[in-house]
Protein backbone atom coordinates (compact mmCIF):
# COMPACT_ATOMS: atom_id res chain seq x y z
CA UNK A 1 0.00 0.00 0.00
CA UNK A 2 1.34 3.44 -0.99
CA UNK A 3 2.02 5.91 2.02
CA UNK A 4 1.09 9.48 1.80
CA UNK A 5 2.08 12.42 3.33
CA UNK A 6 -0.60 15.65 3.77
CA UNK A 7 1.54 18.48 2.17
CA UNK A 8 -1.30 21.01 2.56
CA UNK A 9 -2.43 23.33 5.67
CA UNK A 10 -5.55 23.98 7.59
CA UNK A 11 -8.36 26.14 6.10
CA UNK A 12 -9.36 28.09 10.02
CA UNK A 13 -10.54 30.77 11.20
CA UNK A 14 -7.76 30.85 14.46
CA UNK A 15 -4.26 30.11 12.70
CA UNK A 16 -2.35 33.14 10.23
CA UNK A 17 -2.03 32.39 6.75
CA UNK A 18 -2.59 35.42 5.24
CA UNK A 19 -2.77 39.04 5.46
CA UNK A 20 -5.73 39.83 8.20
CA UNK A 21 -7.37 41.35 5.05
CA UNK A 22 -6.98 38.46 2.68
CA UNK A 23 -7.77 35.57 5.45
CA UNK A 24 -10.87 33.03 4.99
CA UNK A 25 -13.17 33.27 7.01
CA UNK A 26 -15.68 30.08 8.10
CA UNK A 27 -19.09 30.27 9.84
CA UNK A 28 -19.88 26.68 11.24
CA UNK A 29 -23.63 25.40 11.75
CA UNK A 30 -23.94 22.28 14.26
CA UNK A 31 -26.78 19.95 13.70
CA UNK A 32 -29.42 21.74 15.53
CA UNK A 33 -28.61 25.42 13.83
CA UNK A 34 -29.89 24.13 10.65
CA UNK A 35 -33.52 22.59 11.43
CA UNK A 36 -35.31 25.08 9.82
CA UNK A 37 -33.74 24.69 6.38
CA UNK A 38 -34.36 20.74 6.85
CA UNK A 39 -38.15 21.58 7.67
CA UNK A 40 -38.16 23.73 4.69
CA UNK A 41 -36.91 21.00 2.41
CA UNK A 42 -39.54 18.91 4.10
CA UNK A 43 -42.50 20.73 4.25
CA UNK A 44 -44.65 19.10 7.04
CA UNK A 45 -41.97 18.22 9.32
CA UNK A 46 -41.26 19.00 12.68
CA UNK A 47 -38.10 18.52 14.70
CA UNK A 48 -39.32 15.43 15.89
CA UNK A 49 -39.30 13.93 13.11
CA UNK A 50 -35.36 13.57 12.96
CA UNK A 51 -32.99 11.45 14.63
CA UNK A 52 -32.26 13.20 17.83
CA UNK A 53 -33.61 16.16 16.28
CA UNK A 54 -30.92 16.71 14.70
CA UNK A 55 -30.63 17.76 11.32
CA UNK A 56 -27.52 18.72 9.12
CA UNK A 57 -23.95 20.26 9.74
CA UNK A 58 -22.65 23.03 7.55
CA UNK A 59 -20.33 25.48 6.80
CA UNK A 60 -20.57 29.01 5.23
CA UNK A 61 -17.04 29.77 4.00
CA UNK A 62 -16.04 33.31 2.86
CA UNK A 63 -12.18 32.89 1.13
CA UNK A 64 -10.60 33.73 -2.14
CA UNK A 65 -9.12 31.48 -4.51
CA UNK A 66 -5.83 31.85 -2.97
CA UNK A 67 -6.52 30.77 0.39
CA UNK A 68 -5.15 28.14 1.99
CA UNK A 69 -3.13 25.77 0.01
CA UNK A 70 -3.76 26.42 -3.79
CA UNK A 71 -2.26 26.22 -7.46
CA UNK A 72 -1.76 29.37 -9.05
CA UNK A 73 -3.04 29.10 -12.76
CA UNK A 74 -0.71 31.20 -15.71
CA UNK A 75 -3.69 33.64 -15.93
CA UNK A 76 -3.19 34.72 -12.10
CA UNK A 77 0.47 36.11 -13.54
CA UNK A 78 -0.48 37.60 -16.39
CA UNK A 79 -3.06 37.67 -19.35
CA UNK A 80 -0.62 36.17 -21.91
CA UNK A 81 1.91 33.29 -21.58
CA UNK A 82 4.55 31.45 -23.44
CA UNK A 83 5.72 34.78 -25.30
CA UNK A 84 9.45 32.75 -25.18
CA UNK A 85 7.98 29.88 -26.46
CA UNK A 86 7.15 31.55 -30.23
CA UNK A 87 3.62 31.75 -29.87
CA UNK A 88 2.25 34.59 -27.34
CA UNK A 89 -1.29 33.18 -26.49
CA UNK A 90 -4.18 33.72 -23.79
CA UNK A 91 -3.23 32.95 -20.29
CA UNK A 92 -5.01 29.12 -18.99
CA UNK A 93 -7.23 29.71 -16.22
CA UNK A 94 -7.37 26.89 -13.71
CA UNK A 95 -10.53 25.27 -15.09
CA UNK A 96 -8.05 24.79 -18.15
CA UNK A 97 -4.56 23.78 -16.42
CA UNK A 98 -3.49 20.17 -17.71
CA UNK A 99 -4.46 17.39 -15.03
CA UNK A 100 -1.05 15.84 -16.15
CA UNK A 101 0.49 18.63 -14.90
CA UNK A 102 -0.81 18.04 -11.01
CA UNK A 103 -0.21 14.21 -10.76
CA UNK A 104 3.69 13.53 -11.05
CA UNK A 105 6.92 13.02 -9.63
CA UNK A 106 8.16 15.28 -7.11
CA UNK A 107 11.26 16.91 -6.18
CA UNK A 108 12.22 18.93 -3.15
CA UNK A 109 14.80 21.55 -2.83
CA UNK A 110 16.01 22.37 0.92
CA UNK A 111 16.64 26.27 0.74
CA UNK A 112 15.55 26.72 4.58
CA UNK A 113 19.56 27.68 5.24
CA UNK A 114 18.66 31.10 3.01
CA UNK A 115 17.68 34.17 5.00
CA UNK A 116 14.46 35.81 4.60
CA UNK A 117 13.70 37.64 1.57
CA UNK A 118 16.73 35.94 -0.50
CA UNK A 119 15.88 35.91 -4.03
CA UNK A 120 17.17 32.20 -4.93
CA UNK A 121 19.94 31.49 -8.76
CA UNK A 122 20.32 29.18 -11.05
CA UNK A 123 23.30 28.44 -9.49
CA UNK A 124 21.46 27.83 -6.38
CA UNK A 125 19.52 25.29 -7.87
CA UNK A 126 21.53 23.46 -9.33
CA UNK A 127 23.82 22.65 -6.54
CA UNK A 128 20.81 21.79 -4.52
CA UNK A 129 19.94 19.25 -7.76
CA UNK A 130 23.67 18.14 -7.34
CA UNK A 131 23.50 17.52 -3.67
CA UNK A 132 20.37 15.18 -3.74
CA UNK A 133 21.71 13.62 -6.78
CA UNK A 134 18.73 14.35 -9.03
CA UNK A 135 18.38 15.06 -13.04
CA UNK A 136 15.19 16.94 -13.96
CA UNK A 137 13.06 15.43 -15.69
CA UNK A 138 10.08 17.22 -17.97
CA UNK A 139 7.27 17.71 -15.84
CA UNK A 140 8.56 16.94 -12.47
CA UNK A 141 7.10 19.05 -9.67
CA UNK A 142 9.71 20.70 -8.36
CA UNK A 143 8.73 22.35 -4.59
CA UNK A 144 10.83 24.56 -2.72
CA UNK A 145 11.24 24.07 1.49
CA UNK A 146 12.02 27.34 2.89
CA UNK A 147 12.28 28.90 6.39
CA UNK A 148 8.68 29.90 6.21
CA UNK A 149 7.53 26.39 6.86
CA UNK A 150 8.49 26.78 10.77
CA UNK A 151 6.73 30.34 11.03
CA UNK A 152 3.42 28.88 9.74
CA UNK A 153 0.86 30.23 12.09
CA UNK A 154 2.82 32.85 13.51
CA UNK A 155 2.50 36.60 12.77
CA UNK A 156 5.76 36.72 10.51
CA UNK A 157 4.91 33.86 8.00
CA UNK A 158 3.94 36.41 5.12
CA UNK A 159 7.37 37.91 5.43
CA UNK A 160 9.47 34.92 5.70
CA UNK A 161 11.81 32.45 3.98
CA UNK A 162 13.29 33.20 0.41
CA UNK A 163 11.88 32.85 -2.86
CA UNK A 164 12.16 32.35 -6.53
CA UNK A 165 13.16 35.02 -9.07
CA UNK A 166 12.84 35.54 -13.04
CA UNK A 167 16.29 33.66 -13.37
CA UNK A 168 15.83 30.29 -10.74
CA UNK A 169 12.01 29.77 -12.59
CA UNK A 170 12.65 29.99 -15.79
CA UNK A 171 15.67 27.97 -15.32
CA UNK A 172 13.44 24.94 -14.17
CA UNK A 173 10.92 26.10 -17.06
CA UNK A 174 13.47 25.54 -19.93
CA UNK A 175 14.14 22.22 -18.71
CA UNK A 176 10.31 21.02 -18.93
CA UNK A 177 8.98 21.86 -15.46
CA UNK A 178 5.42 23.35 -15.67
CA UNK A 179 4.29 22.96 -11.59
CA UNK A 180 6.37 24.16 -8.93
CA UNK A 181 5.43 24.91 -4.88
CA UNK A 182 6.79 26.43 -1.82
CA UNK A 183 5.56 26.37 1.69
CA UNK A 184 5.98 29.76 1.81
CA UNK A 185 2.98 32.64 1.05
CA UNK A 186 4.22 33.48 -2.41
CA UNK A 187 6.57 31.62 -4.86
CA UNK A 188 8.12 34.95 -4.96
CA UNK A 189 10.39 36.38 -2.38
CA UNK A 190 8.62 37.75 0.79
CA UNK A 191 6.89 41.42 -0.53
CA UNK A 192 7.94 43.25 2.38
CA UNK A 193 11.55 42.46 1.28
CA UNK A 194 11.05 43.16 -2.32
CA UNK A 195 9.91 46.34 -1.30
CA UNK A 196 12.89 47.39 0.51
CA UNK A 197 14.94 46.37 -2.47
CA UNK A 198 12.65 48.30 -4.86
CA UNK A 199 12.80 51.51 -3.07
CA UNK A 200 16.10 51.26 -2.93
CA UNK A 201 16.67 50.92 -6.12
CA UNK A 202 13.44 51.90 -8.56
CA UNK A 203 14.38 47.79 -10.27
CA UNK A 204 10.98 47.45 -11.70
CA UNK A 205 12.34 43.93 -12.41
CA UNK A 206 12.66 43.06 -9.08
CA UNK A 207 8.24 43.28 -8.71
CA UNK A 208 6.70 39.55 -8.76
CA UNK A 209 9.66 38.56 -10.84
CA UNK A 210 9.19 34.85 -10.42
CA UNK A 211 5.22 35.03 -10.83
CA UNK A 212 6.01 36.94 -14.16
CA UNK A 213 7.96 34.24 -15.57
CA UNK A 214 4.24 33.08 -16.54
CA UNK A 215 4.25 35.81 -19.28
CA UNK A 216 7.52 34.05 -21.29
CA UNK A 217 6.44 30.50 -20.23
CA UNK A 218 3.03 29.37 -18.93
CA UNK A 219 3.17 27.48 -15.68
CA UNK A 220 1.56 26.86 -12.52
CA UNK A 221 2.35 26.84 -8.85
CA UNK A 222 1.29 25.74 -5.47
CA UNK A 223 1.92 28.33 -2.49
CA UNK A 224 1.44 27.37 1.08
CA UNK A 225 2.25 24.33 1.42
CA UNK A 226 3.20 22.49 4.59
CA UNK A 227 5.41 19.34 5.89
CA UNK A 228 7.88 19.69 3.22
CA UNK A 229 10.78 19.02 5.89
CA UNK A 230 9.50 15.24 6.15
CA UNK A 231 10.50 14.94 2.39
CA UNK A 232 13.35 13.56 0.96
CA UNK A 233 14.90 15.09 -2.52
CA UNK A 234 12.88 12.75 -4.81
CA UNK A 235 11.65 9.59 -5.01
CA UNK A 236 7.74 10.46 -4.62
CA UNK A 237 4.86 11.29 -6.39
CA UNK A 238 2.91 14.86 -5.47
CA UNK A 239 -1.01 14.72 -6.57
CA UNK A 240 -2.19 18.44 -6.06
CA UNK A 241 -5.03 18.37 -8.51
CA UNK A 242 -7.08 21.98 -8.17
CA UNK A 243 -10.39 22.92 -7.87
CA UNK A 244 -12.14 23.37 -10.85
CA UNK A 245 -13.47 26.82 -10.99
CA UNK A 246 -14.86 28.01 -14.17
CA UNK A 247 -12.45 31.01 -15.32
CA UNK A 248 -10.54 31.06 -12.36
CA UNK A 249 -6.98 32.42 -11.58
CA UNK A 250 -6.39 29.33 -8.89
CA UNK A 251 -8.12 26.78 -7.43
CA UNK A 252 -7.66 24.63 -3.78
CA UNK A 253 -6.00 21.81 -3.23
CA UNK A 254 -5.41 18.72 -0.75
CA UNK A 255 -2.15 18.44 -2.02
CA UNK A 256 -0.11 14.75 -0.71
CA UNK A 257 2.92 13.29 -1.76
CA UNK A 258 2.96 9.29 -2.36
CA UNK A 259 5.51 7.10 -1.47
CA UNK A 260 5.28 3.71 -2.83
CA UNK A 261 5.98 0.89 -0.13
Amino acid sequence: MPRFVDLSIYLENDVLSDPPMLAPKIEYSKHQDTMAEFMMLYPGTNPEDFPDQEAAAAEWVRLTTHSGTHVDAPYHFHSTMDAKLGEKKPSITIDQVPLDWCFRPGVKLDFRHFRDGYCVTARDVDAELKRIGHELKPLDIVVVNTRAGTRYGHNDYVSTGCGMGYEATMHLLERGVRLTGTDAWSWDPPMLHTAKKFAETGDKSLLWEGHKVGKDIGYCHIEKMHNLEVLPGDGFTICCFPHKIRGASAGWTRAVAIFED
